[in-house]
């Protein structure tokens, strides 16, 4: 055979896989897999931080193959956003034709290397035929109550010039411009996912396949909280100000009240002489994030509004205060504050000489200030001595009796804020009439669909959506009553392509429905979802709710998306930082810019350098550059692009790279002496089968392993536990492992071959070889296997494992003299304990240190270890 030469085999089978409908998914099978990694932004050429994920959906979906599963394994282009936005206006470009020239250029990136889409399938979120089921899906919505249009305070990302979901502010900052967010109070549509919180929490746990820290993660955003909602009367006004604690039984402790700065009531209660002085909080209150605001560590700011409220379990008057540790958003926007049992409170109180009254008594020697664990009440009247629990049911029974409040269940979660200022989305389908307000567009009106804008400074932010230009969109009769109305110019949160994307794939081309309920029923839930943990809380969740609502309506029986979630380890480069001046032992950076983007401290040492996992280099040039291994990306220059890699080195190569380097859920570091092993395994298995495959192709498969030699019986037992690993290892996602295997068995098969002739059991374990190579490496996979056979080894079934060869006939025996290893010897696996021992002291180095010697005892662990210990 000629040497293994990918650039000559890889284009032949991936054209034989397209043209034979390779992972072509059919339904209809007894036993079916869906394979799904999460959609990506087309970004043009792929880097091998992108193929990770893929790549492993990739060989999980050929093993299904290999088990006789009908498979689908879909791809598809989350192709709304920003990043089109961005560089339309960069390089003067529409977005459509930026997107669909990434995309092209992406999908060759994929094909490149190898890995096997049903194509037929392919969903792309920017186009009408697949948005128009994101419109017909929000008038469902609509149509159950579940869109509401309000005003509220909002969001606001100055550099995107448009609105955020709460789940999209990460840290007080927008989750792609990293601008600091503001609060601005506008009308938007909002979708009531929070109608879902309970059953969005409770069915966490009928997810054992998804990873417990996303689950925590979803759990803590939901944020379920049980207490009581109730009433302050404001003294001299008709005003009440509600609140919600998860400890009413500590009212009697609440000596004041705090609002948040925006809340309604504030500029209603407020008197003429703290007028001035409330207004000037509130405005600098909405200059800062909620991060900020929430800071533990952060001194409390407040200003008395001027006003008392009545404390319903005591009759006193407490002052109603202002201060911006108390979130609009959260709860009702209004605290009663009980200094004596939160820390907060209490040093709200000292700063600002509040009354402190306790009301659960501290144990015996407590030096803290406030105290909010559990203990008797005091100085609560008629909840004194009750214990935390029986306190809180006691008090809710006297609210609920005497009307001032009842047990309420609260939530973290938020309704969802869909309204986008932004021109490259879905555009909401909803029409402003002067007559009869706000009216759906009819169904049979569908899609909205999104106008063209030829210049490319039509698109620009500007505080409003850039359709809010353009009469020719938004200008349209009122499908009620025929007037002059307007379309609303608003577009939705790129999330809602995400949340349902998963289903569409199941009936692609449907132009009837999302889906057909049947053939979404066969498919789903999506057996394993392969993605990054950053969407933890953003996509996933609005996933699983938008699961429920279809579920809900009749269209999915699944009410669940993903029974089985891995979230996989991000792909790191080696980042040229610069070059560096070292003196005395510190390092000063000459490009301080690229430091800072690549968060390294600036007083970093040459000692902290091998600390942090980075290296100084030596230059051709003589200079001495710092470099960092950090996640690849375009930006950093540091991206190993596939297009380049795939047609210098081979997609088999990058492949089996990837999945070798590191656990999947772990980071890795793309090296060249990664690449280089990945290459000398490969020309290892090719050598070895090449050679052989003329007289395996002479020998029969066909043995009787009662009556093996030892030399075959050993290489037997080897292929089964090989077997047996790599395809429970596979199950578990754990390619490394298996791959890891695989090098093993090929030195077992390289040692036999040193000593044996080619066998039907050497033969057996080629074919079984290459099957397990298949999903790894299937380009290699499959010319080698055609050199035996003239279908495809993935429609060869997956191997058997034969228990009884899993079963030893014998074992290795360790052999200490007094606790020190002095022989092994290979015993019966059915040997007596007194058989062994002799086996043991017939050894000649074990022997030698009995000679002379007492023995004192022998302590024997079964089937590994016999420590004969002995004194003189």
């Amino acid at each position: 055979m000629d040497k293994y030469n990918p650039h000559e085999i890889e284009p032949k089978w991936q054209k034989y896989w397209q043209e034979t409908g390779l992972l072509k998914a059919q339904e209809g099978s007894d036993k079916k897999a869906y394979i799904l990694v999460m959609f990506p932004y087309p970004s043009g050429d792929l880097h091998m931080g992108h193929l990770k994920n893929y790549t492993m959906g990739d060989v999980l979906a050929r093993f299904r193959t290999q088990q006789g599963y009908s498979v689908l394994h879909p791809f598809g282009w989350d192709a709304f956003g920003l990043p089109a936005e961005n560089a339309a206006l960069k390089f003067g470009v529409s977005p459509a034709n930026w997107t669909y020239a990434n995309i092209q250029q992406s999908k060759e990136s994929l094909n490149l290397m190898g890995i096997q889409y049903d194509w037929s399938r392919e969903v792309t979120t920017c186009a009408p035929e697949y948005y128009k089921w994101n419109q017909w899906i929000f008038l469902k919505m609509y149509q159950q109550g579940l869109v509401l249009r309000k005003k509220s305070l909002v969001n606001w990302d100055p550099v995107e010039q448009s609105v955020l979901a709460n789940e999209q502010v990460i840290e007080g900052r927008g989750w792609r411009s990293g601008a600091l967010v503001e609060k601005r109070e506008l009308e938007q549509w909002y979708l009531k996912i929070t109608d879902y919180a309970e059953r969005l929490l409770q069915d966490l746990d009928k997810l054992p396949r998804w990873p417990e820290k996303v689950k925590a993660m979803q759990r803590a955003w939901i944020g379920k909280s049980q207490g009581a909602e109730f009433d302050f009367q404001v003294k001299g006004s008709g005003a009440k100000i509600r609140v919600f604690s998860t400890r009413p039984d500590t009212i009697f402790g609440a000596t004041f009240m705090v609002l948040a700065p925006e809340h309604p009531l504030v500029a209603q209660i407020t008197t003429p002489e703290q007028k001035v002085k409330v207004e000037a909080y509130v405005q600098a209150s909405k200059m800062k994030s909620e991060v900020e605001r929430q800071m533990e560590d952060r001194e409390k700011t407040g200003i008395f509004t001027g006003a008392y409220a009545v404390n319903p379990a005591t009759g006193k008057d407490i002052p109603v205060w202002i201060a911006d540790y108390v979130l609009s958003g959260y709860g009702t926007g209004a605290i009663m504050a009980v200094p004596g049992q939160d820390e907060r409170d209490w040093e709200f109180a000292e700063k600002f000489g509040l009354e402190i009254v306790r009301t659960v008594q501290p144990p015996s020697g407590w030096k803290g200030k406030a105290y909010a664990e559990d203990g008797p009440a005091i100085n609560s009247g008629f909840l004194n001595g009750l214990m935390v629990d029986e306190a809180k049911k006691k008090i809710i029974e006297w609210m609920e009796q005497n009307g001032i409040g009842q047990g309420k269940v609260n939530y973290r979660l938020r309704d969802w804020l869909i309204s986008r200022q932004r021109y490259w989305g879905t555009p909401i389908p909803m029409i402003h009439c002067d007559h009869c307000g706000i009216v759906p567009v009819p169904v049979e009106q569908l899609p909205v669909v999104l106008p063209e804008l030829k210049d490319v400074e039509d698109i620009r932010p500007k505080g409003k959506s850039p359709l809010a230009a353009h009469p020719e969109f938004y200008e349209v009769g009122c499908p009620r009553c025929g007037h002059k109305a307007r379309r609303d110019t608003d577009t939705m949160d790129t999330f809602i392509d995400s949340s349902w994307y998963f289903m569409r794939y199941a009936d692609a081309k449907n132009d009837k429905a999302p889906f057909d309920p049947e053939k979404a029923d066969f498919w789903m839930p999506v057996d394993q979802y392969i993605g990054g943990i950053e969407h933890a809380i953003l996509h996933l969740l609005y996933a699983r709710f938008f699961t429920k609502f279809l579920h809900d309506q009749g269209m999915v029986k699944a009410d669940e998306p993903f029974e089985g979630l891995f979230t996989q380890g991000m792909v790191m480069g080696w980042s040229d930082v610069g070059p560096v001046e070292i003196q005395g032992g510190k390092i000063r950076f000459l490009d301080d810019a690229r430091r800072s983007k690549l968060e390294i401290s600036p007083d970093i040492t040459v000692e902290d350098v091998k600390k942090s996992g980075a290296e100084l280099r030596q230059h051709d040039d003589g200079s001495t550059h710092f470099w960092k291994p950090a996640v690849m990306s375009k930006s950093l220059g540091n991206g190993v692009m596939v297009g380049p890699f795939v047609r210098e080195q081979g997609a088999d190569i990058a492949r089996v790279t990837i999945l070798f380097a590191a656990p999947p859920e772990n980071e890795m570091i793309w090296t060249d002496e990664g690449v280089q092993g990945s290459w000398r395994y490969l020309n290892r298995v090719w050598r070895l089968i090449s050679t052989d495959a003329q007289a395996i192709n002479t020998t029969s498969g066909k043995f009787n392993s009662a009556s093996l030699n030892p030399a075959e019986k050993a290489l037997y037992q080897k292929l089964n536990q090989t077997l047996q690993k790599v395809g429970s290892d596979i199950e578990a996602l754990s390619f490394n492992t298996a791959v890891a295997a695989l090098m093993e068995l090929l030195n077992t098969l390289q040692d036999y071959r040193k000593d044996s002739p080619v066998s039907p059991v050497y033969r057996t374990a080629v074919r079984y070889y290459i099957q397990m190579l298949a999903p790894f490496a299937p380009h290699i996979a499959e010319e080698m296997w055609h050199w035996f056979y003239p279908d495809s080894v993935f429609a060869a079934r997956w191997p058997e494992v034969d228990q009884e060869a899993l079963l030893k006939e014998e074992f290795e025996l360790v052999i200490q003299v007094s606790g020190k290893v002095r022989g092994k010897a290979t015993v019966p696996v059915g040997a007596s304990e007194e058989e062994i021992k002799q086996i043991a002291r017939s050894v000649p180095n074990v022997q030698q240190h009995l000679d002379g010697k007492q023995v004192v005892k022998e302590v024997y662990v079964p089937g590994k270890l016999l420590n004969i210990v002995v004194k003189g």
